[in-house]
């Protein structure tokens, strides 16, 4: 394991010394070629796809055009023109977290937490209670799915059972993370209570990340899919794939050296998905990593994806730098550029052929780009949100709400169909741009109002790509 990195001995950003990189014996008109004719696609095809060509350096923008149009083809061919989007809330339970991955600014250094802790903090920890409360307020405006990815808490614990469990190691703190819901100025509950919480009135719970279900199995021997089965029977209904990063130890080793590796992410996956969940699958790109690790993260999907078939959709996220430690202490400069983001949607969409679902994130790239994606492989559009602090926190200034009316605007405007879709996507709605008000309808309480009336609206962030 690495130690932190920080800027070179001149003050400038570092070069990692990194034993796999862009190279290849492939040419870009070969790789080009069986994309097009729907091939499937080595890494050496990828790599060649992504950097639109080894032969040369920087990015071809007549190459990067043809991957994009190739891509596009294939989306249509694959899902059609309907543009997807959710009605979901974003409730993160807590930022305590003593992980220390450098790319993160949502979490707070737990002791800070401590009820005898005398110092200031901007994180927070919610009860059961107060989760089911929020949850129970959005039903009520009629979303559909809650997402919740939190830190991981040392008093966190899957249950009743766990919590003595990891009480009864001769040093908690330090073997497994762990201290009692005592010491802390809020107790954060169960894992399985909060699942209970928060699974109201049939919504559909999507949470509990690899990195969190390797929290809620510390210091037992536990399967992953036997906590995924206890989870599930709580009220869990599909896991995220976040807390992937890039895929490739290398490139953890540098920016997250604490977090879970590779393998125990695949683990983690299958559990869930053996546990007959759902799962979606992400990559956070644009930090310290080449295009051949991004190739190499896509093989780690696709072959999950050849085993399992369990992945619905695929989130490419790019990194936003600005808070972060990575770029508080020079290791980068700065995130991807935009032809980075549309060529890494585009060669998802070519290297994925088993992931049918590509998402776009207005959170991660404004409105504008946003749509531009649409047209480089993606389909999805995201998702309402109400409340997003993970990104805002890394300096994302792309807001935390979309309403409906929003999305029909914006994908009317590039002609193409709004759709409202499940968090599986096997239910889908139409939405008609010419009978407004436009509101959720999946939900078990939705009926077409509105989720936010104006006066709610001007009180939340507004989303602009020139913010």
């Amino acid at each position: 394991m690495r130690e932190p990195v920080g800027p070179a001995d001149d003050g400038s950003v570092p070069d990692f010394d990194f034993s796999v990189v862009p190279e290849t014996d492939q040419s870009f008109e070969n790789a080009l070629a069986k994309a097009r004719a729907e091939e499937r696609l080595t890494v050496p095809d990828g790599i060649e796809l992504l950097t639109t060509g080894t032969d040369h350096d920087g990015i071809d923008p007549v190459r990067k055009e043809a991957v994009l149009e190739a891509a596009d083809r294939r989306r249509a061919a694959v899902v059609g023109e309907d543009v997807t989007f959710v009605a979901n809330l974003n409730n993160n339970v807590t930022t305590a977290c003593n992980t220390g991955c450098l790319f993160c600014n949502f979490k707070d250094t737990a002791h800070q937490f401590e009820a005898d802790h005398d110092g200031e903090h901007a994180g927070f920890t919610k009860t059961p209670a107060e989760s089911r409360t929020i949850v129970e307020d959005a039903l009520e405006m009629g979303i559909y799915e809650v997402t919740s990815v939190s830190g991981l808490h040392p008093a966190f614990a899957l249950s009743d059972e766990h919590h003595e469990i990891l009480a009864a190691h001769d040093d908690p703190a330090t073997d497994v993370d762990y201290k009692p819901p005592a010491v802390y100025e809020t107790d954060p509950g169960t894992y399985l209570e909060q699942m209970r919480a928060m699974s109201v009135g049939d919504v559909h719970l999507h949470s509990m990340t690899p990195e969190e279900a390797q929290h809620a199995r510390r210091g037992t021997e536990w399967s992953y899919e036997d906590v995924y089965r206890e989870l599930a029977a709580a009220g869990l209904d599909s896991a995220p794939g976040t807390a992937a990063e890039i895929l490739v130890e290398e490139v953890r080793d540098v920016i997250c050296p604490g977090k879970i590796s590779t393998r125990e992410w695949v683990a983690a996956m299958e559990g869930a998905i053996a546990a007959g969940l759902d799962v979606t699958a992400t990559m956070m790109y644009g930090h310290v990593e080449n295009e051949a690790h991004r190739v190499e993260h896509l093989k780690v999907l696709r072959d999950l994806q050849d085993r399992t078939g369990g992945i619905t959709e695929f989130v490419p996220l790019s990194f936003v730098h600005q808070n972060t430690p990575l770029y508080e202490r020079g290791v980068v400069a700065g995130g991807a550029s935009d032809a980075e983001d549309e060529l890494l949607v585009a060669v998802a969409r070519l290297f994925l052929d088993n992931v049918e679902n590509i998402q776009s994130s207005w959170v991660k790239f404004g409105d504008e780009k946003g749509l531009k994606l649409l047209n480089c492989g993606a389909n999805d559009f995201m998702g309402t949100i109400l409340s997003e602090e993970i990104t805002t926190r890394a300096g994302g200034t792309y807001g935390e709400f979309r309403s409906f009316s929003d999305y029909v605007e914006m994908l009317s405007a590039i002609g193409r169909p709004p759709v409202e879709r499940s968090t599986d996507y096997r239910k889908r709605r139409r939405v008609d741009p010419d009978d407004p008000p436009h509101g959720p309808r999946l939900g078990p309480r939705a009926d077409g109002t509105p989720l936010l009336d104006e006066a709610e609206r001007g009180s939340r962030p507004a989303a602009s790509a020139d913010d």
